[in-house]
């Protein structure tokens, strides 16, 4: 089976590139680096694009089998300027639509389109157990996420099956939200952010890349559905369980208060500030099992 992945060198796409090649797929990662070599002893091959035209990559669309679309630029990678919103708009836009140009013009297209999207769909739910029949909320993220669903499900007008899995906060001891909260904990810092009372959709990365692939094995799988824990945490129940299983405090009558995290993150903070208590509906009625469904063993298993 041929696979087209984009993202394939990022936190999540490394992974998934990674558990692909083990399955014996034939990858062939789309890459903005030019003369980028394939690792040794992997059947993955990279493939220079833009991301934003249609060139000789899209050849390769013709005749493969899925498409797995991670590419974006990093939500909190910098502080959202308008310059920065801007990016982070156009990174997923553009690339999800010379995808579906690709799509529409290939002779054989996928049978799948993969394309990636996040539970900031759903904005601020407060206490609100959020599945996937619960509809978009407002903001920033969520207006990002509400454009990117679109574009993508444009390819189905060519007969693709499309999914868009709704990725909850990813915990990886090599980046994301972990990479940035350890060390803060290691030095006896760590405390809940705002008032420590908003959901946390936390999800371990390994039932990410699973969750991400499954739609490649369950045929029946398609739109949105939601790739989060089963069994989502507070922030302070999230801070409690890193700092145990760090042997480090969370001070948990402190917390970073919001004006603070607004001071230096901006607008970026209500992603933080706010949360959604994600239930993943569609991939438990499915028969998809989490490996880590509970945050405890999750984190152990992170940092053992």
């Amino acid at each position: 089976m041929k696979i087209i992945l984009t993202g394939g060198t990022g936190l999540i796409g490394d992974r998934v590139s990674q558990y692909l090649a083990r399955q014996e797929y034939e990858i062939i990662a789309l890459t903005r680096r030019a003369g980028q070599k394939s690792p040794h002893g992997l059947n993955l091959r990279f493939v220079q694009w833009d991301a934003r035209s249609l060139g000789a990559w899209a050849q390769e669309v013709d005749g493969a089998d899925a498409i797995v679309h991670l590419a974006g630029e990093g939500i909190f990678d910098a502080r959202w300027t308008a310059d920065v919103k801007q990016r982070i708009v156009e990174s997923r836009i553009n690339s999800t639509r010379v995808l579906v140009q690709a799509i529409a013009q290939a002779q054989q297209p996928p049978s799948l389109f993969v394309s990636t999207s996040a539970v900031g769909f759903y904005g601020d739910r407060k206490n609100e157990a959020t599945d996937e029949t619960a509809p978009a909320g407002t903001g920033f993220l969520a207006d990002v996420c509400v454009q990117w669903e679109a574009e993508a499900q444009k390819a189905a007008q060519y007969g693709v099956r499309v999914a868009n899995p709704r990725i909850g906060i990813v915990l990886d001891k090599n980046g994301g939200a972990l990479g940035r909260m350890k060390p803060i904990f290691q030095a006896f810092l760590g405390m809940p952010l705002g008032s420590g009372k908003q959901w946390f959709p936390w999800i371990h990365v390994e039932d990410v890349v699973r969750g991400l692939l499954y739609p490649l094995e369950n045929i029946r799988l398609e739109g949105a559905y939601n790739l989060a824990s089963p069994n989502p945490a507070t922030m302070t129940e999230f801070c409690a369980a890193l700092g145990e299983a760090l042997h480090r405090p969370s001070w948990s009558l402190v917390g970073v208060p919001e004006f603070a995290l607004r001071l230096g993150l901006g607008e970026a903070a209500d992603s933080l500030i706010r949360g959604q208590k994600i239930i993943p509906r569609k991939l438990i009625e499915s028969g998809f099992a989490f490996r880590f469904p509970t945050l405890a063993p999750a984190l152990e298993e992170i940092f053992q």
